[in-house]
């Protein structure tokens, strides 16, 4: 059999346990919390107060933390590239309504919500230039993006459990830091996002985890090919209005680093949990070829981290058109 039909193959076989899937790791419409739960009630006749006292507390909060905001905001409110993405990866029958698909679009509305809240945080905040946000989620979701998984299910499954939980540790870090400053409902709301991609994390890696029990080598070459290219974020063809493909992506990693939303070592750090979580150590029944690929992969972590040593970042920030220093 060719790699493809294997994949697909297997992903038919776990196809048969996504509806429990469903019901572990996502939660039902009627339950899930709203961005509207977050956000001032525009029926209420307080409306304007709320949104008096808000942006009064956004006043404190300085320029990187809104530079980090908006970043986390459009790449949330790029949702129809990555659903599009997923809709094509083998296994996956849109056209049939399969069990895949069913997971696909139940992710995809919990993921929504995401953008929907911050989205209408930024617009209230009046700290933020929204119709260059706008126009930047506008390219973004134009220009569309290039993971290097294909419609390769195993490549796509350890793509998006890092990519899952790198997002955790962004909203997480930016929940912590707006709580510093005293915006203590803007903490709760992306402290909220932060656990809906935790609850995705554990889903997609136990996807990986069930193929290592069934495809242990093919699932390690896949595993070691993604950490080979190194994972690249949802949004690395970011830019600003008049600017060129990917222009704005480094300058804002730049400013995530600064403010230690997400850093290299934090990379580093989800690659390993990956590989602990995985139990990459304890895998059997491997070929030669996966054997090698354990083997590199195992060493990763810790060449990996004395490269994020040597990073220096750029002393002048980068001023965005999103937002302007206060």
């Amino acid at each position: 059999m060719s790699l493809t039909n294997i994949r697909l193959e297997v992903m038919q076989f776990l196809e048969k346990n996504v509806d429990s899937f469903i019901e572990q790791y996502l939660i039902p419409v009627e339950t899930i919390w709203q961005p509207s739960d977050f956000l001032p009630n525009s029926q209420s006749d307080t409306f304007f107060e709320e949104v008096k006292e808000l942006q009064e507390i956004a006043k404190d909060l300085p320029y990187d933390f809104w530079v980090a905001m908006v970043g986390d905001t459009i790449t949330e409110e790029a949702l129809p590239t990555y659903e599009s993405w997923l809709m094509e990866v083998e296994g996956v029958n849109n056209l049939e309504n399969n069990g895949w698909s069913k997971w696909v679009r139940q992710w995809t509305g919990e993921e929504n919500r995401h953008g929907d809240l911050l989205n209408k945080y930024l617009y209230l905040s009046g700290r933020v230039n929204m119709r260059e946000v706008e126009i930047t989620t506008h390219h973004l979701i134009k220009d569309g993006f290039e993971i290097g998984t294909g419609r390769d299910p195993y490549k796509n499954f350890v793509y998006t459990s890092f990519q899952e939980l790198a997002t955790y540790v962004s909203h997480n870090r930016v929940s912590q830091i707006a709580k510093q400053y005293g915006d203590n409902k803007l903490s709760k709301a992306c402290k909220i996002i932060a656990g809906d991609e935790m609850r995705h994390h554990h889903a997609y890696s136990e996807f990986v985890n069930q193929i290592f029990k069934v495809d242990p080598s093919e699932m390690m070459l896949a595993f070691q090919f993604m950490m080979k290219q190194k994972i690249t974020m949802p949004a690395h063809f970011l830019r600003e209005s008049g600017q060129s493909i990917s222009t704005a992506f480094n300058q804002f990693s730049d400013s995530a680093q600064k403010l230690g939303v997400y850093t290299a070592n934090d990379y580093v750090d989800i690659m390993q949990k990956l590989i602990d979580k995985w139990q990459i150590d304890k895998i059997s029944n491997l070929t030669d070829e996966a054997e090698k690929a354990r083997d590199y992969l195992m060493k990763l972590p810790a060449r990996m981290a004395k490269i994020s040593e040597r990073i220096v970042l750029p002393e002048e920030n980068y001023v965005f058109k999103w937002v302007q220093p206060a």
